[in-house]
């Protein structure tokens, strides 16, 4: 607990991202109970969210581990500006008033869907995840806590849909007593509010930038190095995945 409120209260660049979800997991400690952790079930978000997952449910001793692939919607004049995101069964979430200030077309957004569907269906068969993806909604409907970790969020879609999507499985989750935690290192306060606020779920940070302006998650990190296809291959292959 004390460890939780000093890092909350100072602004840290984190070694790598095995720093960070080293400080993330001792936030956890606080958050879910050790009674509670094998009715837990972590979620990665690849390429990167798996090593921060991937040390999270280790140091807390969660066995149950999973993987959701959500892929972000981009203006087609910026690649970087994301407009939603969509999961591989079509589950979307648009971020409309962008839709409409960036003039994108109908036919546009559904030609971007069906693109972003077919790369999240070439990384589920490169990571062999089928099986374990038409699964996954009755997994999440077994578990109490459901714990959804990345290695951070910058402009939320990503997280949002997925969040969104995970509701589907826990609908009145005070009536059956289940928990949604988005769990990650870094992320605005702005986006970490309102994704509690339109999702209805607790989202758990090492710290919320100060800056006003947040560009990146990259650059509250020394060595943010991209993580490889290969990297979480191996990640998988040494994990029972659930």
């Amino acid at each position: 607990m004390i460890f939780s409120k000093i890092f909350r209260n100072i602004q840290i660049k984190f070694k790598d991202r095995t720093a960070a979800a080293v400080a993330l997991s001792e936030i956890l400690k606080g958050t879910i109970k050790r009674d509670d952790r094998k009715d837990t079930l972590v979620l990665a978000i690849p390429r990167a969210g798996i090593i921060t997952a991937d040390i999270v449910s280790k140091k807390l001793s969660i066995p149950n581990f999973g993987i959701v692939i959500p892929r972000k919607l981009t203006d087609p004049d910026n690649k970087e500006q994301a407009i939603g995101a969509v999961i591989d069964d079509g589950f979307t979430f648009i971020q409309h008033d962008l839709v409409k200030d960036f003039h994108i077309t109908p036919e546009y957004l559904k030609k971007e869907i069906s693109f972003q569907i077919q790369e999240i269906n070439l990384r589920k068969r490169k990571y062999d995840l089928n099986l374990q993806s038409s699964v996954l909604p009755e997994k999440i409907k077994k578990y109490k806590i459901i714990l959804l970790v990345d290695d951070g969020i910058a402009t939320g879609a990503t997280m949002m849909v997925t969040a969104k999507w995970i509701g589907q499985f826990v609908k009145n989750p005070t009536i059956n007593r289940k928990r949604v935690i988005i769990a990650v290192p870094v992320a605005p306060k702005n986006i970490t509010e309102h994704i509690k606020k339109e999702c209805s779920v607790e989202v758990e940070t090492v710290f919320h930038p100060l800056q006003i302006k947040f560009h990146s998650v990259e650059q509250y990190h020394q060595n943010f190095e991209q993580v490889t296809d290969e990297r979480v291959i191996q990640i998988i292959k040494g994990r029972s995945m659930d």
